[in-house]
């Protein structure tokens, strides 16, 4: 979720008609979908001038926003070799840009959980969003329902968690509750992204409740973008890797996949240091 900007034309979402899809909960009040072009991006919108993902016209898959480049910074504790058999999952799925990236550059399965049939249509015929498949999977529900579900529990390796309305004011889903259902999806080894909207005091309490749920020592935390974004990690089992092997996963990451690791690494700190 970014911050608005000038705009060529806006285009609105059709109707949901994939009876393919999953659909476990309907919301009638859900924001209408449309999206913008600006140049050489074209950027998501839910009913408001805010966007709410972005992508390049000739690079589909490239990761344009610095926010959602380090949505990406759990890659910096696993090994890069292993990333292609791991999972990945994404709460929200915006413009569909963690979800293209994960599936089609890492070669990870992927799940996406979204609310907003829309949503789905506009990724699919407006952002290059691939068909379902054995590797790709979105399912639409209310994810604070289906990461209850025990079925999902221990088979997530990445969650990368951005829930925000078409206001942008508050993360949707910033519980307690919430959080401790998220690390119970993942593996021993896995972490969790959030993009959290601004140092504000929500930030803090957000903060607060993802230490709550996964331990003071397991979260980490960027500073924050000049576009307010501030991307905090937790992970399941808390662990410090050396620097020199963060700076050596982060000089393969930016060799293999083209994501500025190296500037993570400077900007990256424990919020327990």
């Amino acid at each position: 979720m970014e911050s608005s900007c000038a705009c060529k034309a806006i285009f609105q979402a059709p109707s949901f008609e994939d009876n393919a899809c999953i659909l476990r909960k309907r919301t009638p009040t859900l924001p209408e979908v449309n999206f913008s072009d600006d140049g050489a991006l074209r950027h998501l919108h839910l009913g408001s001038e805010w966007i709410q993902g972005s992508m390049l016209l000739k690079a589909p898959t490239a990761l344009y926003h610095e926010y959602i480049q380090r949505m990406m910074a759990w890659l910096l504790f696993v090994e890069p070799d292993s990333v292609a058999g791991r999972h990945a999952m994404q709460l929200g799925l915006g413009a569909g840009s963690l979800t293209k990236f994960c599936h089609k550059e890492l070669g990870a399965k992927t799940t996406a959980i979204e609310l907003n049939p829309q949503v789905l249509v506009a990724c699919r015929g407006w952002f290059k969003l691939p068909a379902q498949s054995e590797r790709l999977q979105v399912v639409l529900a209310d994810a604070a329902l289906e990461i209850e579900n025990p079925a999902w529990w221990g088979t997530v390796d990445a969650l990368q968690v951005d829930l925000y309305d078409h206001e942008a004011a508050t993360p949707v889903l910033d519980s307690l509750p919430f959080y401790s259902n998220c690390r119970r999806l993942l593996r021993s080894d896995g972490c969790m992204t959030v993009n959290l909207f601004g140092r504000s005091s929500s930030f803090l309490r957000s903060v607060e409740k993802m230490s709550a749920a996964f331990g003071a020592n397991a979260v980490w935390a960027f500073k924050p973008t000049r576009e307010g974004n501030t991307v905090v990690l937790a992970q399941r089992t808390a662990s410090r890797p050396r620097r020199e092997v963060l700076l050596a996963r982060a000089e393969i990451i930016q060799a293999r996949w083209g994501l500025p690791a190296g500037k993570w690494v400077r900007v990256f700190k424990p919020m327990l240091a």
